[in-house]
């Protein structure tokens, strides 16, 4: 098991940019794999971003593709996101998480061992 603690939310204005970091402990960091899910309220948790465990491969949401960027530091344990040209509609608690072993179906929440407990994103216009 994995703990994880984001941070880097915040209220920010269209257009902007911010970048989350999730802090993680416990186990190896190397032997997660790791995503980025965010959740608007009364909506489902969505896919935004993963990377392997090495950080050779990345994927994306189609809503994010080319603005947002996902990266880790593995001699700190960290991931993060990197969000550019916030739009309104990126308002949402962001959430990272962790999965070990094979990375199939990293678009699907269902898939990850470990979470944290989010830190909220308000863009305003």
């Amino acid at each position: 098991q994995v703990q994880l603690v984001e941070s880097g939310g915040g209220v920010v204005q269209a257009g902007d940019s911010l970048r989350l970091s999730c802090a993680t402990s416990g186990r190896s960091f190397t032997n997660y794999h790791m995503g980025w899910f965010r959740q608007a309220p009364g909506k489902e948790r969505d896919f935004i971003a993963a990377i392997t465990w090495n950080g050779v491969s990345r994927y994306y949401a189609d809503s994010v593709k080319g603005r947002f960027t996902i990266s880790r530091d593995n001699t700190k344990n960290t991931v993060y996101l990197q969000m550019n040209s916030l739009k309104l509609e990126d308002t949402a608690t962001y959430y990272c998480a962790a999965k070990s072993g094979l990375f199939l179906n990293y678009h699907h929440l269902k898939n990850y061992d470990d979470w944290g407990q989010g830190t909220q994103v308000t863009v305003a216009s």
